[in-house]
């Protein structure tokens, strides 16, 4: 058995437990080791919980790590190409958890995170239960004490990469909050609490299961310092509760669950020995899967283009203004002027793919006219690719009154190639609406497949999208038309080549520098990218 410097492994009943010794005692026995109660972090300040999801999580000397983000890489087929890794962290109360879930997501440097924490899964108390809470009488630690039904279900759709709805419970008030937070899943996910190895179900989601085994005075220590100071409890309270409920559950149902960890990490977050371990393991699981946007189209280059696409007719004056746009002598202002009208004339054409039905109407003159209206549950929404996108909004506004916007920042990274989402913002209840995603241009489609996927994760159907953009790549065609078969694409022109770099060729140039009077690299005199 290979062993770290300064710290000895020992088999114990399924889990390695890393200590600071060079001894190694029989099976069952831990050797903890007291970290000083001045660790040198600061306690966490809050009354209520958190899924840890506004981004930043916390900054790094190398990057920002974001975790209201989603996995980056998708397969040919617009889906996930593998479910993301979920470490399991379980521990006492005031154990240093968070700790150690900070110091693993610090070593790890991946920049998508979720930090899901179990204490935002309490169960809602009813009024004899609340009055009981707040007389300190009531068993926090409990396994009945969470809702491990919505938990199971949260965890599994995060694993799968789609979006959840996380409840924001209230410690002072002892209930949950009206406002619940959206969180996306990404390449790693951490799932922190007390009871975090008391369902079998549960047991199942994680791929790595962690034990933060801290010294019960120390635990005390914390627990009431953060109990006094952060949740406005009285001393005796804090005892009670603990000497009560806290202490017994943890000997009951919590220690027990230690047989059932990979690693068990003595000390918390200051066992660094045990973190580089952990964050080795990880990187060995996980799969650097990056996006090729040519991958996914190389198929199909040699196929006809779907038949889920509509070109717009290439008339005198489509063709003419395409003339006016592409052309690099011409002023932003005519561009501006003359891709104003490509894009009524393409969100138009838009409009008719929509379902109508037959409506009949009496004219002025008492005569019934038989004519067509708009037949849906819902009504229309429209989505911007930012920033070019945006640029679609005023003719969509003009030809559907109070048609209801939202927004999506995607943006690539220049060091894997890979479309990240940075920002979101949509309109509640758009699940069956049917929805207008705008991008003027389309090069590789990795932007618009994953603005696809976002809406599908707030459950709009594929077949209620669709996707208009001023020019598109035959490359985008392809990638976006194979990935979501269901999906409508709608364009005023098709160009065939992509160059090394993914400009469409001949191309546009950079639509969203053009448009907006920016300055583009050097790099862009001839290309376009999505």
């Amino acid at each position: 058995m290979n062993t770290l410097p300064g710290c000895s492994g020992a088999r114990i009943s399924g889990c390695w437990a890393l200590r600071a010794d060079s001894s190694c005692g029989g099976e069952g026995s831990l050797d903890r080791l007291l970290p000083s109660v001045s660790s040198g972090l600061s306690p966490r300040k809050r009354t209520t919980s958190r899924c840890k999801s506004e981004p930043p999580l916390l900054r790094t000397s190398k990057r920002t790590i974001y975790t209201a983000g989603r996995p980056p890489w998708y397969n040919e087929h617009g889906a996930q190409s593998k479910e993301a890794f979920v470490i399991g962290l379980c521990g006492g109360s005031a154990s240093g958890k968070t700790t150690v879930a900070r110091k693993i997501i610090e070593a790890l440097d991946v920049p998508w995170v979720v930090l899901l924490s179990m204490d935002s899964f309490y169960k809602v108390l009813s009024e004899e239960e609340q009055a009981r809470a707040a007389s300190n009488d009531y068993n926090f630690d409990h396994p009945d004490a969470f809702d491990f039904g919505l938990l199971v279900y949260t965890l599994r759709k995060l694993k799968q990469g789609k979006s959840v709805k996380i409840p924001v419970y209230d410690f002072t008030m002892h209930g949950r909050q009206k406002e619940w937070k959206t969180v996306y899943g990404a390449s790693v996910i951490i799932f922190e609490g007390i009871m975090a190895f008391a369902d079998k179900e549960l047991l199942k989601l994680l791929d790595m299961k962690i034990f933060v085994d801290t010294d019960s005075d120390i635990r005390l220590v914390r627990r009431l310092r953060r109990d006094i100071t952060e949740r406005g409890r009285d001393i005796e309270g804090v005892i009670k509760q603990y000497n009560k409920f806290v202490k017994p559950s943890f000997e009951q149902y919590i220690e027990p669950t230690m047989r059932l960890a990979d690693i068990v990490v003595p000390r918390g977050g200051g066992n660094m020995v045990a973190i580089d371990l952990i964050v080795q393991h990880v990187h060995s699981q996980l799969e650097e899967v990056s996006f090729r946007a040519v991958a996914l189209a190389s198929a199909h280059q040699a196929q006809p283009l779907p038949q889920t696409l509509c070109v717009l007719e290439s008339t005198p004056q489509v063709r003419g203004m395409h003339t006016i746009i592409r052309n690099r002598e011409t002023s932003r202002d005519e561009f501006i002027f003359y891709s104003k009208r490509l894009m009524r004339l393409l969100i138009e054409r838009a409009l008719s793919f929509l379902p109508s039905q037959v409506h009949v109407v009496q004219t002025p003159q008492g005569q019934d006219y038989e004519g067509r209206i708009f037949h849906g549950k819902r009504q229309i929404t429209g989505v911007s690719i930012l920033r070019a996108g945006e640029t679609m909004e005023p003719a969509l506004r003009a030809v559907c009154k109070d048609v209801r916007i939202g927004k999506i920042l995607i943006q690539t990274n220049q060091d894997t190639g890979e479309p990240e989402l940075h920002y979101l913002r949509l309109p509640k209840d758009i699940s069956e609406d049917h929805v207008i995603l705008m991008d003027c241009t389309v090069s590789t489609g990795a932007a618009a497949m994953m603005a696809v996927r976002v809406l599908l994760d707030h459950d709009v159907q594929e077949e209620k999208i669709l996707l208009v953009s001023l020019l598109m790549a035959e490359m985008g065609v392809h990638s976006v038309a194979y990935a979501f078969p269901q999906v409508k694409i709608i364009t005023t022109a098709v160009d065939k080549k992509v160059n090394n770099v993914f400009h469409i060729i001949p191309g546009i140039g950079n639509f969203g520098d053009r448009y907006f009077g920016t300055d583009a690299p050097p790099d862009w005199s001839d290309g376009d990218m999505d």
